[in-house]
């Protein structure tokens, strides 16, 4: 993870509210977000910090176990009550005695470190790391959400090394168990029998690496993936696609895929928070009288009354025909902002018509205009 404190990256204080910190964040995200600063990799990766923490901060249980220990207790595997539990017997006895039988058969302090966390050396199946790619589409795809189709290269198991990274056609027997498979580890009465870290439990260790993967075990493959995108994402959102992350080692299930949503700029709708704004072009007359007047949205046409004397800049709002809630709740609201135009052809007649306009003002517009 790229941050080291999640509230100091969002700029809050720990006893900040979800609202502040969802605020907090839109806020840093419009002034980062790479569309704003492109090939500003700084930004890019400011950006990305920002997204992390709230991430890890906008949920409640995330939130709960990142306050309690920090940006480790976010890895995957961790494990919180076994977490506890070390720390109960680190506070009560130390870390001298890591073989004692609160914990089971460990004869190191390293072993305990590695339940918690999670030891991808141990053998037998181990589960696959989690990954992210980025995901860029429409503002309406993100108001309306859409299904689409992804290409992406996900690492698979190499099939010609079963994924130890080594040449099975050349290997010798293990010279840290002697070929058994095992060692042991300890001393007395608390010795323990586990495979053989090196060798894996075969007993044989490879002399040169895989030809087909060099060694990494892994091999790319392009995969399509049929992808539902949630009415209601935003920038920086994350969207879970399980098991088509990292494969597992040993049989272990794969992590999970997250994409990560960039929304790309609307040329006349603008984004804030659930709400969205257009600009709205009506004529001097409907400005003066007041009109009906037809406006897009994204659900579709709808017919807007404007008030007789709107000034440019006026809003109009429109109830439900914003974005919708992410995780439920009201549909945020569109707001018009009417912008009055002026014909461009001044004949006789138009000018007639503005001087008659003019003469109308009861006092001079900029009157109260300083500085």
């Amino acid at each position: 993870m790229a941050a080291t404190d999640f509230y100091k990256t969002l700029g809050v204080s720990r006893t900040a509210s979800a609202d502040e910190i969802k605020k907090a964040y839109r806020k840093l995200a419009r002034r980062f977000h790479p569309d704003v600063n492109p090939g500003d990799k700084s930004a890019e990766a400011r950006f990305k910090e920002i997204s992390e923490a709230y991430e890890g901060l906008s949920d409640p249980e995330k939130r709960k176990i990142y306050d309690e220990f920090g940006i480790e207790g976010l890895r995957a595997g961790f494990d919180p009550e076994r977490a506890r539990a070390y720390s109960d017997f680190q506070s009560r006895h130390g870390t001298g005695d890591a073989g004692s039988p609160e914990f089971g058969d460990y004869s190191r302090f390293e072993d305990i470190l590695g339940d918690i966390f999670g030891d991808r050396t141990r053998s037998g199946p181990q589960p696959g790391s989690d990954t992210e790619a980025t995901v860029e589409i429409e503002l309406l795809d993100a108001v309306r959400g859409e299904s689409r189709s992804i290409a992406i290269n996900r690492p698979e198991i190499c099939a010609t090394c079963k994924g130890r990274g080594d040449d099975p056609s050349a290997s010798a027997v293990c010279t840290d168990c002697q070929g058994q498979g095992v060692v042991k580890l300890g001393q007395g009465p608390l010795s323990v029998t586990r495979p053989c870290p090196r060798c894996g439990g075969s007993g044989r260790i490879s002399t040169r690496r895989c030809p087909a993967c060099s060694g990494r075990g892994q091999t790319l493959k392009q995969e399509r993936l049929n992808v539902r995108i949630p009415a209601g994402v935003d920038n920086g959102s994350r969207i879970r696609i399980a098991g088509k992350g990292i494969p597992g080692k040993a049989g272990g299930p794969p992590g999970d895929l997250y994409l990560v949503v960039r929304i790309r700029p609307h040329s006349l709708l603008e984004r804030r928070d659930d709400d969205l704004y257009m600009n709205v072009p009506i004529r001097v007359g409907e400005a003066i009288v007041g009109a009906s007047i037809t406006v897009p949205t994204p659900d579709g046409e709808v017919r807007v009354k404007v008030p007789a004397n709107s000034q440019s800049g006026k809003l109009l709002r429109v109830r439900g025909h914003g974005v919708p809630a992410l995780k439920g709740g009201a549909k945020g609201d569109l707001y018009l902002r009417l912008m009055v135009h002026v014909p461009t052809n001044g004949s006789g007649p138009v000018l007639d018509a503005a001087r008659i306009i003019d003469d109308a003002f009861a006092e001079d517009p900029r009157q109260g205009l300083r500085l």
